[in-house]
């Protein structure tokens, strides 16, 4: 059990300053780049942070342990939103744009949905894991459009730079980038750290793969997003926050399922009704509109908000624990 508690306390800290260091290069990356922290979190951010849910669902599906697979993905999206948005709004009030209103948050509830609907069947097969893959390759070249529209706006009238001007720019690039990626590697080992630990001593009580992967693996793969974007409200760049947690809802269902219905479909046993996912999936359209009706008057979410959504984090925990 100490060597268990000692990983833990090392995890944290690798989440901790890897976090630290995957905003601060974001952040310098989005500025060198004339993008705005919105675009980067929407994408490098948020799929970097995503990444353990992308190898636990596929490890999960190769194994035949398809409710951790999709109990990871659902429970990680509830996570990413009423614990990690709640706690950062309680931290720091989250004050978003318009874009997000009418744009990115669309798109992630039409996602959620999507899954909802080829899930009906029971199964989630390699056509439809094709599908959700086709859909991450269609955002990310929305995203890329969107970003080079934006920067061509932002270079409109702005002089060119000189030959030293521009090494230091591409200079500072790559040392961002590397910052990037430094972050975001030591996020995820971190957050390996602590879901194996975690996993060992849960499999000891005879818990169900259900539990755990709705729990304890969405928890702790839903780490690097808490990590990141606590430490991303206090900096107070909450564009880098708010992108991240969209972003990876979107990347988890897409990305992390299709790929990992592509290598092996995912049946539900039980059935969709029987397995009793049918009332997580309504939790998590539920979750995912609450931001939405949150910020559409003054694009804000402040701390009695967030502290709701804790609140609706809790209730769900207690739901799984009673169930």
């Amino acid at each position: 059990m100490m060597i268990q508690l000692a990983l833990f306390m090392l995890g944290l800290l690798m989440l901790y300053f890897g976090a630290d260091w995957l905003v601060k290069g974001a952040s310098n990356l989005a500025s060198s780049l004339g993008l705005t922290p919105m675009v980067i979190g929407l994408t490098v951010v948020a799929f970097g942070t995503s990444a353990p849910e992308l190898v636990v669902s596929v490890v999960s599906s190769l194994k035949g342990k398809s409710m951790i697979a999709v109990g990871n993905v659902i429970g990680s999206n509830i996570c990413n939103i009423a614990l990690v948005l709640g706690l950062t709004a309680v931290f720091q009030p989250v004050i978003t744009n318009i874009g997000v209103i009418r744009r990115d948050i669309p798109i992630m509830l039409g996602v959620s949905l999507y899954l909802l609907l080829i899930s009906l069947n029971s199964t989630i097969g390699r056509v439809e894991g094709v599908t959700l893959f086709i859909g991450i390759i269609a955002y990310l070249c929305y995203n890329y459009l969107y970003a080079k529209r934006s920067t061509l706006s932002a270079d409109t009238g702005t002089d060119k730079s000189t030959a030293s001007g521009g090494r230091k720019h591409s200079y500072l690039r790559v040392t961002n980038t590397l910052l990037v990626i430094t972050g975001i590697a030591i996020v995820v080992k971190g957050a390996d750290v602590l879901i194996d630990a975690a996993v060992t001593i849960m499999k000891t009580f005879g818990v169900s793969d259900k539990f755990i992967g709705l729990t304890v693996v969405a928890f702790g793969t839903s780490l690097p997003e808490l990590a990141t974007s606590v430490v991303a409200a206090i900096k107070k760049e909450i564009d880098i926050s708010l992108g991240n947690l969209v972003g990876s809802n979107v990347f988890n269902i897409l990305c992390v399922l299709g790929m990992a219905a592509m290598v092996r479909p995912i049946p539900i046993p039980g059935g969709f009704l029987g397995s009793g996912l049918l009332v997580d999936y309504i939790v998590m359209m539920i979750i995912s509109v609450l931001p939405w009706l949150m910020m559409r008057r003054d694009f804000t979410i402040c701390r009695k908000e967030g502290g709701f959504l804790l609140l609706c984090y809790v209730g769900y925990i207690g739901y799984l624990i009673g169930s």
